[in-house]
């Protein structure tokens, strides 16, 4: 996954996992979690994806930190089922909003290969409350559980706004260089939203070095303009049925998005 990061154009699809045992909106159909993970999963990387990142989108309202045992077990579950089925793909995992030390047990117990953590340094002002950075146990537990899995770690992550302010070149610095991170994320303000072109640049000319992806938005209507100031996105709701989040993924879409990823690539060397 290290290498990928530094690629040009990598493609990462989103798995959104309905709601799990235990959340609100929960059906009662434990099989069905994992079911539709891997179809998703197999979608997404039938159309081309470099890897593929599963997260409980469906368990809102969501916990600020801590992350119950029976969300983590049905996470694994899921996580498990969709890396057998896309076999070298790198497959990854969000443990929302913000448990990265649940992310990285289930990678130490599944073979995942990269977490995403929305505030990885600093703290947010959220829906959930504040939300604080962990960094230092975060790094030392990744050591102890499974040091080559991937830091994937936001800057201003979307749903939020800084605690006490800051620029977001200021943020990616901290968390590139003293949060460790092997890759920076940068979002619009919530889920479906792009970021601002400006941001993007911001934060490219800030760390000029750091892999850095698009965390949301991102579509075949703004693909060229975004795609010039990063390395690859992560991407959900553009792949899906209709557009709709909530929809299962649509295999022409993923296809079309590859493509297109390609075609960019191309033109930038």
């Amino acid at each position: 996954m290290l290498r990928l990061l530094r690629s040009k154009r990598l493609l990462i699809g989103v798995v959104h996992l309905p709601a799990t045992p235990g959340a609100p909106r929960f059906a009662g159909d434990r099989s069905a979690i994992a079911r539709r993970a891997v179809d998703d999963a197999r979608m997404l990387v039938g159309g081309g994806c470099d890897a593929v990142i599963v997260e409980n989108f469906g368990d809102v309202p969501f916990f600020a930190h801590s992350v119950p045992p029976e969300t983590i077990a049905a996470l694994a579950l899921a996580v498990a089922a969709v890396v057998e089925a896309v076999g070298d793909v790198p497959v990854g995992v969000n443990v929302l909003r913000n448990d990265a030390r649940a992310a990285l047990g289930i990678c130490a117990a599944t073979g995942a290969r990269f977490v995403r953590i929305n505030v990885h340094v600093g703290a947010a002002v959220t829906d959930q409350g504040l939300i604080e950075g962990d960094a230092a146990t975060t790094l030392r537990e990744r050591q102890r559980l499974c040091p080559g899995v991937a830091l994937l770690c936001d800057v201003h992550v979307k749903h939020a706004a800084p605690l006490g302010g800051g620029s977001i070149e200021s943020a990616a610095r901290d968390t590139l260089l003293r949060g460790l991170a092997d890759a920076l994320i940068v979002s619009g303000v919530a889920t479906g939203s792009a970021p601002d072109v400006a941001r993007l640049v911001a934060v490219r000319k800030a760390v000029p070095g750091a892999p850095l992806l698009i965390g949301s938005g991102l579509a075949e209507t703004n693909a060229r303009k975004l795609l010039a100031h990063c390395n690859g996105a992560i991407v959900g709701t553009s792949l899906k049925r209709g557009g709709e989040v909530g929809q299962p993924v649509e295999a022409v879409r993923v296809v079309r998005m590859r493509k297109l990823f390609d075609k960019l690539a191309s033109r930038a060397k």
